[in-house]
């Protein structure tokens, strides 16, 4: 895709704007709008740019790892394994104790 070949001046797509907006939707691919010769916005369909949103979290999800990696700020599979079972273990339901107060459960009785 070349921005140069999506290129439109103002007065076209005020002109002609629901006809724009079919070809920015089939097309997927952005346009330039100009004013007085000049580059000025860059428009897309909304499909394209929620994916362009999303790939961009990836990026500083990605670019974040990096810089942790460089600066030692990492955690051993062992121990990220380990948090997981303590926190399995402590949401795991216990059968002989109520839940509310730690005592042991009774039936309605009271034994």
């Amino acid at each position: 895709m070349k921005l140069s070949q999506q290129v439109k001046p103002i007065s076209y797509l005020k002109a002609n704007a629901a006809e724009v907006l079919n070809q920015l939707q089939e097309s997927r691919e952005p346009l330039v709008i100009t004013q007085n010769g000049e580059a000025k916005a860059v428009i897309q369909d909304i499909h394209s740019y929620e994916a362009l949103q999303e790939d961009i979290a990836l990026l500083k999800l990605l670019a974040l790892g990096k810089r942790q990696l460089a600066d030692h700020h990492t955690v051993t599979a062992d121990s990220v394994m380990a948090d997981i079972d303590q926190l399995l273990m402590d949401d795991a339901p216990d059968n002989n104790r109520d839940h509310n107060n730690g005592e042991e459960s009774q039936n309605s009785t009271g034994e």
